[in-house]
């Protein structure tokens, strides 16, 4: 079991803008390594700050998802410079547990971040990298994946997410 746990629908931090890093330091490293850790325990692939209940501009991406072998990353204060093309894919989410919906995107992003060293970065990402890395800045802006969907789809969706947010008022 992971060391924080991960947010689910229903929960209003879910909706809430983050606000930029001031400074990486060592808290913001050991929130992203606990960040990390709770993305790998849930099998996730992107994890962003909101989903843990921080409204803090950070995200972790295992970029090892494809083999590439680089495993996960943090990207701080992240904003697409550069985007293009087009692709649907599945996609969940680890705070709306068991259900997955075709999502249009861009194919192709470049993003700038910071490190956990505080450099700045510049990283051009395609297909299911490109994909992920949206889906999580999604999430430091408040808009959850549904949130692409048609209306019509979305209300087919209502019922479930409504029992998504009946279960987490009654652990919480």
């Amino acid at each position: 079991m992971a060391r924080i746990p991960i947010r689910i629908y229903g929960d209003p931090v879910l909706r809430k803008k983050a606000t930029p890093v001031d400074g990486v330091d060592e808290e913001i490293r050991t929130l992203a390594a606990d960040m990390v850790e709770a993305m790998q325990v849930a099998d996730g692939i992107g994890l962003a700050a909101n989903q843990v209940g921080e409204l803090c501009r950070l995200l972790t991406v295992n970029f090892d998802i494809d083999g590439g072998g680089e495993g996960a990353t943090a990207l701080i204060n992240p904003r697409i410079v550069e985007q293009e093309g087009e692709q649907v894919s599945m996609e969940g989410c680890l705070s709306i547990p068991d259900i997955w919906e075709e999502v249009d995107r861009h194919d192709r992003i470049v993003v700038e971040y910071l490190d956990l060293e505080g450099v700045e970065q510049t990283r051009e990402l395609t297909g299911l990298h490109s994909a992920v890395v949206q889906h999580e800045i999604d999430h430091l802006e408040g808009i959850l994946f549904i949130d692409h969907l048609p209306s019509v789809r979305r209300m087919m969706l209502r019922g479930s997410l409504k029992q998504m947010t009946r279960s987490r008022k009654q652990t919480a």
